[in-house]
């Protein structure tokens, strides 16, 4: 799964980086976005603009605000909760870096992965309006995961679906599309264009949300004598 991920370039970084999207005014960078928390992205309702989603999906037809904050790539065509967005309801989430922690037993410092050139990038993610209670409307996203590619599937078996520019257009396409013209734009990002490196556990916390989050992290060596 996906359960932290970083957005650290500031607004004119950004604008630079996707010259075709619009992006709003209160873009600033963050270390540690965790679920539950504003994050930004481009819904493909054909205008281009980037606004802020909550992190973590809920269905329009859900009672309870309960929000899903992964969707897998395998299974989005069949479950209830991701189907009808996958084939109208798709987004771009802007991120230049994901967390992952190890499974098992054992110390649980994340890892950051981001691309070797240090460029931002988008994730494939799926975009839901709910209507509370008082008739307020949310909008809320998840992100898509699939398989991890060999730099990642060392720490965990998934990683989320960063998607190519040259697949952006088919993606935010405001029409419906079929599970079988989507499903191949989703599949691991090329290994050789990912790195990372385990960083400090206060990730663990979502209170913390600077740069020193990304400092390399090496656990303390417990003394032989």
């Amino acid at each position: 799964m996906c359960g932290r991920f970083t957005l650290t370039l500031n607004r004119e970084q950004l604008q630079a980086a996707w010259p075709q999207f619009r992006l709003p005014p209160m873009v600033q960078p963050r270390y540690n976005i965790a679920p539950g928390q504003p994050i930004v992205a481009v819904p493909n309702d054909g205008t281009q603009q980037a606004t802020f989603f909550l992190w973590g999906l809920i269905p329009a037809w859900s009672p309870k605000p309960r929000g899903l904050i992964n969707a897998r790539a395998e299974t989005l065509a069949a479950k209830p909760s991701f189907r009808a967005a996958y084939r109208r309801r798709r987004c771009l989430i802007l991120a230049d870096g994901f967390y992952e922690w190890p499974l098992g037993k054992g110390e649980k410092a994340p890892w950051w992965f981001t691309l070797q050139d240090g460029r931002p990038f988008a994730l494939a993610g799926l975009w839901e309006m709910w209507v509370a209670p008082d008739g307020g409307e949310i909008p809320t996203c998840a992100i898509i995961t699939v398989p991890a590619n060999e730099v990642v599937a060392p720490v965990h078996p998934r990683m989320p679906a960063i998607l190519p520019a040259e697949a952006y257009a088919a993606w935010l396409d405001p029409g419906e599309r079929t599970p079988e013209e989507l499903q191949p734009l989703l599949r691991p990002y090329p290994a050789q264009a990912l790195r990372g490196y385990p960083v400090s556990p206060r990730v663990n916390d979502p209170r913390f949300d600077d740069p020193a989050c990304l400092e390399p992290y090496r656990p303390a060596q417990p003394r032989l004598w």
